[in-house]
């Protein structure tokens, strides 16, 4: 379906631009959200009427969202999740945790703002896009922890799993060391001396 962008679309176009995309794409998203128009001649005589208010209301809504985006760039949240030894979540990270925690902390953000490509399935630290205007982004900062310990070693640099693993490693290590310097040790102990059998005396005749 071809149709004339209202705004700008990361990897499609900008305003005003009449780019082919799939009909589903078009009819569940662009068009009932206002994005687009369906190319046809009646709407290109609307939108050409239209242009400058449309791109003068497009010019204030982000300059709204650059002001809005030096409140939330650079924000961190966290979230403690329950996951295996291994740092797999038992469920997930998705949206709406997210925008629910930077919300706690005043973001004021929607959950169409959110930009993720794929829930957060494991404990880390993700950089999470915000997209607050299709021109105005930022980036946010989503620690994801067993606890609040753990959450702030994470935002140290350090990697609590990696770490994990290399302290039960030398556990591990230890043990085997003890047990068997303990093996050696009874391997090299000195046997006791057998008794030399007393003398008999002889009878002389």
């Amino acid at each position: 379906m071809e149709i004339i962008l209202l705004e700008r679309i990361e990897k499609l176009g900008t305003i005003g631009d009449v780019v082919t995309v799939k009909d589903g794409y078009a009819r569940n998203f662009l068009l009932p959200n206002k994005k687009a128009l369906r190319a046809n001649d009646a709407n290109r005589k609307v939108f050409d009427a239209n242009r400058a208010k449309i791109e003068a209301d497009n010019a204030s809504r982000r300059g709204e969202a650059e002001v809005h985006s030096k409140d939330v760039e650079g924000r961190s949240v966290v979230l403690i999740r329950a996951s295996s030894n291994a740092g797999h979540l038992y469920g997930s990270v998705s949206v709406r945790d997210i925008v629910d925690a930077l919300n706690a902390d005043g973001a004021n953000l929607q959950k169409a703002m959110i930009v993720l490509e794929r829930p957060i399935k494991t404990i880390g630290v993700f950089d999470v896009k915000v997209a607050l205007h299709p021109e105005v982004a930022v980036m946010v900062k989503v620690n994801v922890a067993r606890s609040t310990d753990e959450a702030e070693q994470q935002a140290q640099g350090v990697d609590v799993i990696k770490a994990m693993f290399e302290d039960e490693a030398a556990a591990d290590a230890a043990t085997e060391f003890e047990a068997g310097n303990g093996e050696d040790l009874e391997a090299e102990a000195p046997a006791p001396a057998a008794e030399e059998p007393a003398a008999e005396d002889s009878d002389e005749a």
